[in-house]
C-alpha cells in the first residue's frame, strides 16, 4: 500500500476495507516521520520507509517484504506530488524539472515498483493506481498534473499488457472526481472547483473518498477479475452533466 499520510487519504479507506475484510495490509511510506502517523493509524500492521523515486530503494523494498511474506496479492499505487510551490503558471511557462520530477513520483514510480515486485506479487494478484476522471479538461488550477495523470492512465495499459507475457496479473486505475483530501487542499483554487464539481454531480452530492476506496477494493478482488487494464471512472455522473439546466440558467442571468 503505497500512498497512505492520513485518515483522509484514498489508501488509507482502502486499506481499513481490506483490514475489515480480514486481509492484511502492507504500508509503504517516504520517510520516518510518516511511518510513525501509519503506525498510529494502524498499529498491527508494517510499515517500510521507500523513497520511490529512487529504484534503489524500491528494488531494496521488495527483496525485504518478499523475505517477510513471500509473497503479496495485490498493490494499491496512490502516490502524487507536484511542486506547486511557485503558484499556478499558464500550462506553457511549466517547469521542466518541476514537470520531470512529478512525472517521476507521480507515474514513472509504478512501472518502477511493478517490476521491482514482479516476482513477489502472486501470478494472479492485482495492481490498482489513483488517477483523475478526466485528463482532458483543462482546469487551470490543476496545473500540469493532468497531463502526468493520463501518462500514469497510458502506463497501466501498458503494465496490463507487458505483464500478460508471463503472468494473470491484472493492472487497473480508479479515476475520482474532486474529492476532500489533505493533498487536494494544497491545489490553489481547489475549494472553489470542489464546490462546482459538487453541482454538476447528478446527485448534487460530491463523491466521497470510501466511494473511491471501495471501487479500488473491488479491483483488487476477484470479484473483478474479468477487468484488465481499465480506468473505472467515480464521479456520481459529473462527466455527463455539463449542460446542467440550473448552472446554464444561472449562467446565463450573469
Amino acid at each position: 500500500m503505497f500512498g497512505v499520510a492520513n485518515r483522509k487519504s484514498i489508501a488509507y479507506f482502502i486499506a481499513d476495507i481490506i483490514r475489515a475484510a480480514g486481509g492484511n495490509p502492507l504500508f509503504s511510506v517516504l520517510n520516518q516521520e510518516k511511518k510513525k502517523a501509519v503506525e498510529e493509524l494502524f498499529p498491527d500492521y508494517p510499515v517500510y520507509i521507500c523513497n520511490v523515486s529512487s529504484e534503489e530503494e524500491i528494488e531494496r523494498l521488495s527483496k525485504l517484504i518478499k523475505s517477510d511474506h513471500d509473497k503479496i496479492d495485490g498493490i494499491v499505487h496512490s502516490v502524487a506530488f507536484a511542486d506547486f510551490s511557485d503558484g499556478i503558471k499558464p500550462f506553457h511557462e511549466t517547469d521542466k524539472e518541476k514537470f520531470l520530477q512529478a512525472l517521476d513520483i507521480s507515474c514513472f514510480s509504478l512501472i518502477s515498483i511493478s517490476n521491482a515486485f514482479k516476482g513477489v506479487i502472486d501470478p494472479k494478484g492485482t495492481v490498482v493506481s489513483i488517477s483523475i476522471s478526466s485528463t482532458n479538461m483543462a482546469a487551470e488550477n490543476y496545473g500540469y498534473m493532468a497531463p502526468i495523470k493520463a501518462a500514469l492512465d497510458s502506463s497501466v495499459v501498458f503494465l496490463a499488457k507487458s505483464f500478460s507475457a508471463f503472468s494473470e496479473i491484472r493492472f487497473n486505475s480508479v479515476a475520482p472526481s474532486l474529492l476532500k483530501t489533505s493533498s487536494s487542499a494544497g491545489i490553489p483554487g481547489y475549494i472553489d472547483s470542489y464546490l462546482y464539481a459538487e453541482r454538476v454531480t447528478l446527485r448534487k452530492k460530491a463523491v466521497h473518498t470510501e466511494e473511491v476506496a471501495n471501487v479500488a477494493a473491488f479491483l483488487l478482488s476477484d470479484a473483478s477479475s474479468g477487468i484488465n487494464a481499465q480506468k473505472v471512472v467515480v464521479d456520481a455522473g459529473m462527466g455527463v452533466n455539463y449542460f446542467d439546466q440550473t448552472l446554464i440558467n444561472r449562467v446565463n442571468r450573469e
